[in-house]
Protein backbone atom coordinates (compact mmCIF):
# COMPACT_ATOMS: atom_id res chain seq x y z
CA UNK A 1 0.00 0.00 0.00
CA UNK A 2 1.01 3.71 -0.79
CA UNK A 3 2.05 5.97 1.63
CA UNK A 4 0.30 9.33 1.70
CA UNK A 5 3.61 11.04 0.88
CA UNK A 6 4.02 8.52 -2.03
CA UNK A 7 0.73 9.15 -3.57
CA UNK A 8 1.66 12.75 -3.22
CA UNK A 9 4.13 12.56 -5.27
CA UNK A 10 3.05 10.64 -7.83
CA UNK A 11 0.25 13.02 -8.36
CA UNK A 12 3.31 15.42 -8.68
CA UNK A 13 4.94 13.48 -11.01
CA UNK A 14 1.59 13.05 -13.48
CA UNK A 15 1.27 16.97 -13.23
CA UNK A 16 4.44 17.77 -15.00
CA UNK A 17 4.51 14.63 -17.21
CA UNK A 18 0.97 16.01 -18.71
CA UNK A 19 2.26 19.36 -19.24
CA UNK A 20 5.04 18.19 -20.64
CA UNK A 21 2.54 16.43 -23.36
CA UNK A 22 0.93 19.39 -23.39
CA UNK A 23 -2.03 18.80 -21.89
CA UNK A 24 -3.31 21.70 -19.94
CA UNK A 25 -5.41 23.73 -22.83
CA UNK A 26 -5.09 27.40 -20.88
CA UNK A 27 -3.21 27.21 -17.43
CA UNK A 28 0.44 26.89 -16.81
CA UNK A 29 1.36 24.91 -14.29
CA UNK A 30 4.90 25.54 -12.60
CA UNK A 31 6.67 25.66 -9.29
CA UNK A 32 6.85 28.93 -7.43
CA UNK A 33 10.18 29.14 -7.78
CA UNK A 34 9.89 28.33 -11.72
CA UNK A 35 7.33 31.56 -11.45
CA UNK A 36 9.89 33.69 -9.78
CA UNK A 37 12.78 32.67 -12.10
CA UNK A 38 10.45 33.41 -14.91
CA UNK A 39 9.44 37.23 -13.78
CA UNK A 40 13.49 38.07 -13.20
CA UNK A 41 13.15 37.91 -17.20
CA UNK A 42 10.83 40.57 -17.00
CA UNK A 43 10.48 44.42 -16.56
CA UNK A 44 9.49 45.90 -13.67
CA UNK A 45 6.52 47.46 -14.08
CA UNK A 46 6.78 51.60 -14.26
CA UNK A 47 5.15 53.96 -12.44
CA UNK A 48 2.65 56.18 -14.93
CA UNK A 49 0.62 58.25 -12.72
CA UNK A 50 2.68 58.27 -9.53
CA UNK A 51 1.80 55.58 -7.47
CA UNK A 52 -1.79 55.43 -8.49
CA UNK A 53 -1.30 53.44 -11.57
CA UNK A 54 1.82 51.40 -13.58
CA UNK A 55 2.31 49.97 -16.34
CA UNK A 56 0.39 46.51 -17.36
CA UNK A 57 -2.14 47.39 -14.82
CA UNK A 58 -6.33 47.48 -15.25
CA UNK A 59 -7.35 50.21 -12.57
CA UNK A 60 -10.34 52.38 -11.70
CA UNK A 61 -10.33 55.96 -10.68
CA UNK A 62 -13.67 57.37 -9.93
CA UNK A 63 -15.74 60.02 -7.70
CA UNK A 64 -18.63 61.73 -7.92
CA UNK A 65 -20.46 63.65 -11.05
CA UNK A 66 -18.49 66.55 -11.78
CA UNK A 67 -15.72 66.49 -9.77
CA UNK A 68 -12.77 66.82 -12.73
CA UNK A 69 -12.03 63.69 -13.78
CA UNK A 70 -11.74 63.87 -17.43
CA UNK A 71 -9.72 66.77 -16.64
CA UNK A 72 -7.36 65.03 -14.23
CA UNK A 73 -6.91 62.15 -16.79
CA UNK A 74 -6.09 64.44 -19.81
CA UNK A 75 -3.81 66.33 -17.58
CA UNK A 76 -2.01 63.04 -16.91
CA UNK A 77 -2.25 61.97 -20.19
CA UNK A 78 -0.64 65.24 -21.17
CA UNK A 79 2.38 64.21 -18.70
CA UNK A 80 2.66 60.12 -20.20
CA UNK A 81 2.73 61.68 -23.73
CA UNK A 82 5.34 64.19 -23.55
CA UNK A 83 7.07 62.64 -20.96
CA UNK A 84 7.01 65.27 -18.26
CA UNK A 85 4.71 63.45 -16.38
CA UNK A 86 1.78 65.05 -13.87
CA UNK A 87 2.93 67.86 -11.34
CA UNK A 88 2.96 65.88 -7.92
CA UNK A 89 2.68 62.16 -9.59
CA UNK A 90 6.06 60.74 -10.25
CA UNK A 91 6.39 58.80 -13.86
CA UNK A 92 9.56 56.55 -14.61
CA UNK A 93 8.40 54.97 -17.90
CA UNK A 94 8.86 56.91 -21.30
CA UNK A 95 7.05 58.72 -23.66
CA UNK A 96 4.63 56.68 -25.33
CA UNK A 97 1.12 56.52 -27.18
CA UNK A 98 -2.02 57.05 -24.86
CA UNK A 99 -5.38 55.87 -26.82
CA UNK A 100 -8.24 58.08 -24.82
CA UNK A 101 -12.05 56.46 -25.60
CA UNK A 102 -13.66 59.70 -24.53
CA UNK A 103 -17.64 59.14 -24.48
CA UNK A 104 -18.06 62.37 -22.36
CA UNK A 105 -17.03 65.59 -24.11
CA UNK A 106 -18.01 66.51 -27.53
CA UNK A 107 -15.28 67.69 -30.06
CA UNK A 108 -16.17 71.58 -29.03
CA UNK A 109 -16.35 70.94 -25.47
CA UNK A 110 -12.69 69.53 -25.31
CA UNK A 111 -11.35 72.31 -27.44
CA UNK A 112 -13.33 74.88 -24.64
CA UNK A 113 -10.98 73.57 -22.09
CA UNK A 114 -8.16 73.53 -23.53
CA UNK A 115 -8.20 77.01 -25.87
CA UNK A 116 -8.53 80.67 -24.86
CA UNK A 117 -12.01 81.09 -25.44
CA UNK A 118 -11.89 79.04 -28.67
CA UNK A 119 -8.32 80.71 -29.98
CA UNK A 120 -4.82 79.65 -29.15
CA UNK A 121 -5.07 76.22 -28.55
CA UNK A 122 -3.22 74.06 -26.14
CA UNK A 123 -0.95 71.89 -28.59
CA UNK A 124 -0.57 68.45 -27.55
CA UNK A 125 1.65 65.89 -28.18
CA UNK A 126 0.72 63.71 -31.32
CA UNK A 127 1.22 60.76 -29.20
CA UNK A 128 -2.48 61.84 -27.70
CA UNK A 129 -4.90 59.72 -29.74
CA UNK A 130 -8.73 60.90 -29.05
CA UNK A 131 -11.60 57.85 -29.43
CA UNK A 132 -14.93 59.27 -29.64
CA UNK A 133 -18.14 57.99 -31.01
CA UNK A 134 -19.21 58.95 -34.54
CA UNK A 135 -22.83 59.59 -34.09
CA UNK A 136 -23.61 59.02 -37.58
CA UNK A 137 -22.12 55.59 -37.57
CA UNK A 138 -24.00 54.60 -35.06
CA UNK A 139 -27.11 52.33 -35.50
CA UNK A 140 -29.66 50.37 -33.59
CA UNK A 141 -28.43 46.88 -35.24
CA UNK A 142 -27.25 45.11 -32.39
CA UNK A 143 -23.76 44.97 -33.14
CA UNK A 144 -22.46 48.53 -31.09
CA UNK A 145 -20.49 46.03 -28.48
CA UNK A 146 -18.62 44.38 -31.64
CA UNK A 147 -18.26 47.16 -33.73
CA UNK A 148 -16.79 49.10 -30.70
CA UNK A 149 -14.57 46.28 -29.94
CA UNK A 150 -13.03 46.08 -33.25
CA UNK A 151 -12.22 49.99 -33.53
CA UNK A 152 -10.11 49.92 -29.57
CA UNK A 153 -7.80 46.56 -31.51
CA UNK A 154 -7.48 48.49 -35.06
CA UNK A 155 -6.85 51.82 -32.91
CA UNK A 156 -4.25 49.84 -30.20
CA UNK A 157 -2.45 48.11 -33.63
CA UNK A 158 -2.43 51.14 -35.75
CA UNK A 159 -0.93 53.80 -33.19
CA UNK A 160 1.71 50.57 -31.14
CA UNK A 161 -0.27 52.27 -28.10
CA UNK A 162 0.12 50.40 -24.70
CA UNK A 163 -2.19 52.26 -22.42
CA UNK A 164 -5.98 52.67 -22.98
CA UNK A 165 -8.11 54.63 -20.64
CA UNK A 166 -11.92 54.59 -21.11
CA UNK A 167 -13.99 57.50 -20.08
CA UNK A 168 -16.59 56.50 -19.18
CA UNK A 169 -17.86 52.85 -17.99
CA UNK A 170 -21.57 54.22 -17.74
CA UNK A 171 -21.47 54.77 -21.65
CA UNK A 172 -20.65 51.44 -22.07
CA UNK A 173 -23.47 49.79 -19.60
CA UNK A 174 -26.13 51.89 -21.07
CA UNK A 175 -25.96 52.40 -24.66
CA UNK A 176 -24.53 49.08 -25.90
CA UNK A 177 -27.38 46.20 -26.20
CA UNK A 178 -25.24 43.46 -25.21
CA UNK A 179 -22.96 45.03 -22.51
CA UNK A 180 -25.24 46.17 -20.12
CA UNK A 181 -23.47 44.41 -17.49
CA UNK A 182 -20.41 46.15 -17.22
CA UNK A 183 -19.11 43.16 -16.41
CA UNK A 184 -18.88 41.81 -19.61
CA UNK A 185 -17.08 44.72 -20.69
CA UNK A 186 -14.88 44.46 -17.79
CA UNK A 187 -13.74 40.68 -18.89
CA UNK A 188 -13.36 42.08 -22.60
CA UNK A 189 -10.66 44.66 -21.14
CA UNK A 190 -9.21 42.05 -18.86
CA UNK A 191 -8.68 39.97 -21.66
CA UNK A 192 -7.52 42.93 -23.76
CA UNK A 193 -4.46 43.74 -21.40
CA UNK A 194 -2.85 40.01 -21.16
CA UNK A 195 -3.94 39.50 -25.16
CA UNK A 196 -1.55 43.15 -25.98
CA UNK A 197 0.25 44.01 -22.46
CA UNK A 198 -2.08 47.06 -21.78
CA UNK A 199 -1.83 48.76 -19.31
CA UNK A 200 -5.65 50.32 -19.05
CA UNK A 201 -7.92 52.91 -16.52
CA UNK A 202 -11.17 53.10 -16.76
CA UNK A 203 -13.16 55.98 -15.60
CA UNK A 204 -16.24 55.71 -13.84
CA UNK A 205 -19.20 57.68 -11.88
CA UNK A 206 -19.91 56.81 -8.41
CA UNK A 207 -23.45 56.85 -6.59
CA UNK A 208 -23.29 60.66 -4.26
CA UNK A 209 -21.19 59.90 -1.92
CA UNK A 210 -21.59 60.75 2.11
CA UNK A 211 -19.59 64.22 2.82
CA UNK A 212 -19.03 62.85 6.02
CA UNK A 213 -17.80 59.34 5.09
CA UNK A 214 -14.41 58.19 3.86
CA UNK A 215 -14.28 57.31 0.48
CA UNK A 216 -13.82 53.37 0.37
CA UNK A 217 -13.44 50.72 -2.78
CA UNK A 218 -17.47 50.36 -2.24
CA UNK A 219 -18.24 53.51 -2.87
CA UNK A 220 -17.98 52.93 -6.68
CA UNK A 221 -21.17 51.35 -7.81
CA UNK A 222 -20.95 47.56 -8.53
CA UNK A 223 -17.89 47.70 -6.71
CA UNK A 224 -17.36 44.59 -4.97
CA UNK A 225 -17.78 42.43 -8.43
CA UNK A 226 -15.61 44.95 -10.23
CA UNK A 227 -12.61 45.32 -8.21
CA UNK A 228 -12.26 42.12 -8.58
CA UNK A 229 -10.92 42.63 -11.85
CA UNK A 230 -8.38 45.56 -11.38
CA UNK A 231 -4.65 45.74 -9.68
CA UNK A 232 -5.79 49.28 -8.62
CA UNK A 233 -7.78 51.78 -7.88
CA UNK A 234 -8.23 55.21 -6.91
CA UNK A 235 -10.93 58.56 -6.52
CA UNK A 236 -11.41 61.75 -6.17
CA UNK A 237 -14.01 63.37 -3.06
CA UNK A 238 -15.15 66.43 -2.71
CA UNK A 239 -13.42 68.61 -0.19
CA UNK A 240 -15.68 70.34 2.69
CA UNK A 241 -12.42 72.78 3.29
CA UNK A 242 -13.66 74.58 -0.17
CA UNK A 243 -15.89 73.82 -2.72
CA UNK A 244 -12.69 74.39 -5.39
CA UNK A 245 -10.94 72.26 -3.69
CA UNK A 246 -10.88 68.24 -4.05
CA UNK A 247 -8.92 65.53 -2.57
CA UNK A 248 -7.38 62.17 -4.06
CA UNK A 249 -6.95 58.50 -2.52
CA UNK A 250 -5.85 55.38 -3.31
CA UNK A 251 -8.48 52.37 -2.38
CA UNK A 252 -6.78 49.55 -3.78
CA UNK A 253 -3.03 48.71 -4.54
CA UNK A 254 -0.70 46.29 -5.40
CA UNK A 255 1.70 46.94 -6.92
CA UNK A 256 3.93 49.23 -4.36
CA UNK A 257 2.84 50.86 -0.85
CA UNK A 258 0.05 53.13 -1.11
CA UNK A 259 0.91 56.71 -1.10
CA UNK A 260 -2.31 58.58 -0.82
CA UNK A 261 -3.76 57.15 2.28
CA UNK A 262 -6.74 58.20 4.05
CA UNK A 263 -3.47 59.59 6.39
CA UNK A 264 -1.96 61.49 3.94
CA UNK A 265 -4.39 62.50 0.74
CA UNK A 266 -3.49 64.96 -1.66
CA UNK A 267 -5.75 68.29 -1.58
CA UNK A 268 -5.76 69.82 -5.49
CA UNK A 269 -7.44 72.82 -7.49
CA UNK A 270 -9.01 72.97 -11.02
CA UNK A 271 -7.47 75.80 -12.82
CA UNK A 272 -7.27 76.94 -16.45
CA UNK A 273 -3.58 78.21 -17.23
CA UNK A 274 -4.37 80.13 -20.14
CA UNK A 275 -5.34 77.33 -22.36
CA UNK A 276 -5.11 74.75 -20.12
CA UNK A 277 -7.67 73.14 -17.75
CA UNK A 278 -6.01 71.34 -14.82
CA UNK A 279 -4.97 70.44 -11.15
CA UNK A 280 -3.00 72.24 -9.06
CA UNK A 281 -1.74 70.47 -6.09
CA UNK A 282 -2.09 72.50 -3.08
CA UNK A 283 -0.88 70.31 0.07
CA UNK A 284 -1.26 67.29 1.51
CA UNK A 285 -3.22 66.23 4.89
CA UNK A 286 -5.48 64.00 6.42
CA UNK A 287 -8.60 63.28 4.96
CA UNK A 288 -10.92 63.77 7.92
CA UNK A 289 -10.05 67.28 7.31
CA UNK A 290 -11.88 67.59 4.17
CA UNK A 291 -14.83 65.25 5.16
CA UNK A 292 -18.12 67.43 6.78
CA UNK A 293 -18.67 66.99 10.07
CA UNK A 294 -21.38 64.87 11.29
CA UNK A 295 -23.82 67.27 13.09
CA UNK A 296 -23.49 69.26 10.41
CA UNK A 297 -24.57 66.81 8.37
CA UNK A 298 -27.63 65.08 10.19
CA UNK A 299 -28.60 68.99 10.88
CA UNK A 300 -29.26 70.06 7.10
CA UNK A 301 -30.91 66.83 7.11
CA UNK A 302 -32.64 67.86 9.48
CA UNK A 303 -33.37 71.26 7.61
CA UNK A 304 -34.35 69.49 4.96
CA UNK A 305 -36.99 67.44 6.65
CA UNK A 306 -38.71 70.56 8.06
CA UNK A 307 -38.94 72.38 4.86
CA UNK A 308 -40.83 69.70 3.33
CA UNK A 309 -42.65 68.85 5.70
CA UNK A 310 -43.80 72.72 5.57
CA UNK A 311 -44.47 72.20 1.86
CA UNK A 312 -46.51 69.28 1.60
CA UNK A 313 -48.47 69.92 4.79
CA UNK A 314 -48.57 74.32 4.97
CA UNK A 315 -51.58 73.77 8.09
CA UNK A 316 -48.81 71.93 10.36
CA UNK A 317 -48.10 73.95 13.45
CA UNK A 318 -44.22 74.36 13.88
CA UNK A 319 -44.75 72.43 17.27
CA UNK A 320 -46.79 69.34 15.29
CA UNK A 321 -43.16 69.30 12.92
CA UNK A 322 -41.02 69.24 15.80
CA UNK A 323 -42.56 66.46 17.12
CA UNK A 324 -42.69 64.44 13.99
CA UNK A 325 -38.77 65.42 13.10
CA UNK A 326 -38.11 64.73 16.53
CA UNK A 327 -36.70 68.71 17.48
CA UNK A 328 -38.22 71.57 19.40
CA UNK A 329 -40.58 74.39 18.16
CA UNK A 330 -37.92 77.11 18.49
CA UNK A 331 -35.78 75.19 16.33
CA UNK A 332 -38.18 74.92 13.64
CA UNK A 333 -39.14 78.49 13.62
CA UNK A 334 -36.03 79.24 13.07
CA UNK A 335 -35.56 77.07 10.04
CA UNK A 336 -38.45 78.20 9.20
CA UNK A 337 -37.78 81.86 9.29
CA UNK A 338 -34.12 81.51 7.70
CA UNK A 339 -35.55 79.56 4.74
CA UNK A 340 -37.13 81.65 1.64
CA UNK A 341 -40.09 80.91 0.00
CA UNK A 342 -38.48 79.79 -3.08
CA UNK A 343 -37.07 77.35 -1.71
CA UNK A 344 -39.33 75.87 0.22
CA UNK A 345 -41.74 75.58 -2.74
CA UNK A 346 -39.63 74.26 -5.15
CA UNK A 347 -38.79 70.66 -4.08
CA UNK A 348 -41.45 67.44 -4.55
CA UNK A 349 -39.49 64.89 -2.46
CA UNK A 350 -40.63 63.37 0.15
CA UNK A 351 -39.48 63.97 3.69
CA UNK A 352 -38.65 60.53 5.01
Amino acid sequence: MMTAEARLQQAREEVVAQAAAGKYKLLQCETANETIKRAESQEIPKKLIGACFHEKEVGFFFSDTGLGKSIFIVQAIDGITTGRGMQGFEMEAKAQPVLLLDFELSDKQFQNRYSENYQNNYQFSDRFFRLHVDRDKVADDGEIETKLKEDIETAITDKGAKIVIVDNITWIKTETEKAKDALLFMKYLKRLQMVHGLSILILAHTPKIAESTPISVNDMAGSKQLMNFVDCAFALGRSHKGSELRYLKQVKVRACEAVFTTNNVVSMKIEKDRNFTGFRIVDYGKEYEHLKPLKEVENEIQIDKIAALKRLNPELSNREIARKIGTNHTKVKRVLDSLDTQKIGGDDEQPF
